[in-house]
């Protein structure tokens, strides 16, 4: 899985490199090795076929080093399928092939242990919740998780990244700014705790501004991936874009009756969860050591009282487990449940993250008038954010 840190320091090399003659470069993970010639899938999504010069240097880094002069000069022999690295060479004839002059490698099993060392530094010193205030003028955020208030000092050393488009992966999070978070986006922070854990002196902040809807599908377009939906909580008909990024799933009618039966609240409800904590979910599948935090329950999960608080958390948890769905499995008149990201305040048209149908149970228990239970898109309750942050290329 490609990184953040990486992509960062992928930049930063290439930057180092010499300016002279026009250079192809590219970076990605080496699918295959023959002899001289390696198959790349790029970062862009391409396969190129790298044949590699006799006189190429081959060096290696660890992972997050971003300085050529601690490299250690290897051979050709050292690079394995899954590793990454980063090309600079002579484009050949055909638009998918490059000689290259110099490869730089950072072994997938580095990149992994860096991953692991830093999930376990977000577990141990990391927070999560729901923005509900911002003092600019002294870089404090204060964030709630549940009930606890949490106050975030951030300062010039303090990294700040944004989850935006449609995606919820720490790879495809941008360089952010204290600027840019606002009231009500969910936030992660990673650095030192108070010894009763109400303040937290920032290291690193990851926020996104997302949106739960829940409602009846009124339009389809399967062609061209749009729905629009009444979203039961605000009235407001909201335009949904589904994309390739876009996590579909189904609830089978027994959980759904399940689920609806506790979305009914009561003092007993949450007791009889069976479970429900938002803490150290399993990750969804497919999306790398860190794991997608869509499917993980935590600050947001349910809203209305014990009962709809405890089973929107297990909801959540549940959907690493449901089967995949496609756009075109969806039909007007399917109750929704939707965690979408908004580019625009305010806006009308969001993007989905996550998608559940065979919700109607659920909405339908929900009492006239009360919040209907919402999914959370990531999990905060101290884990890293997907994809780690790692050190790969």
């Amino acid at each position: 899985m490609v990184s953040v840190a990486g992509l960062c320091a992928g930049s930063t090399l290439l930057a180092q490199a010499p300016a002279a003659a026009p250079a192809a470069r590219q970076l990605g993970t080496v699918k295959a090795i023959s002899g001289s010639n390696i198959t790349l899938a790029t970062d862009a999504g391409q396969q190129v076929t790298v044949s590699v010069a006799d006189a190429a240097r081959v060096l290696q880094l660890a992972p997050g080093s971003t300085d050529l002069k601690t490299a250690q000069s290897i051979t050709l022999a050292d690079i394995a399928v899954g590793d990454r690295i980063l090309v600079t060479g002579k484009a050949g004839d055909a638009a998918d092939t490059l000689t290259a002059s110099r490869v730089i490698l950072m072994k997938s099993s580095d990149i992994a242990q860096k991953n692991e060392a830093e999930q376990s530094d977000w577990q141990k010193r990391g927070s999560g919740g729901l923005v509900s205030a911002i003092d600019a003028g002294t870089g404090a955020v204060t964030i709630s998780a549940g009930a606890k208030k949490i106050q975030v000092q951030t300062s010039g050393g303090t990294k700040f990244r944004r989850y935006a488009g449609d995606s919820v992966k720490f790879e495809d999070t941008k360089p952010g700014t204290l600027a840019q978070i606002q009231v009500g986006d969910q936030l992660r922070v990673r650095g030192a705790k108070s010894e009763d854990g109400s303040s937290i002196q920032a290291e690193e902040v990851v926020s996104g501004s997302f949106k739960n809807l829940a409602g009846t599908i009124a339009t389809l377009d399967a062609t061209s991936g749009t729905l629009t939906l009444k979203d039961l909580t605000t009235k407001r008909t909201m335009t949904v874009k589904v994309t390739a990024h876009s996590d579909i799933r189904k609830l089978p009618p027994q959980a759904a009756a399940m689920f609806a039966a506790r979305a009914k609240g009561g003092p007993n409800a949450e007791a009889g969860s069976g479970g429900g904590s938002a803490q150290g979910v399993a990750p969804s599948a497919g999306q790398g050591a860190a794991g997608s935090q869509r499917g993980a329950g935590g600050m947001g999960a349910g809203v209305g009282g014990p009962g709809r608080r405890s089973a929107g958390m297990d909801l959540s948890q549940m959907l690493a487990r449901l089967p995949n769905e496609t756009v075109a499995d969806l039909k007007v008149g399917d109750a929704v449940m939707i965690v979408a990201s908004q580019a625009e305040p305010n806006s009308s048209t969001v993007t989905a993250v996550t998608l559940l149908s065979g919700v109607e149970p659920i909405l339908a228990a929900t009492p006239s008038g009360a919040p209907a239970m919402t999914l959370s898109p990531w999990s905060v309750g101290g884990s890293a954010p997907d994809g780690g942050g790692g050190g790969g290329l």
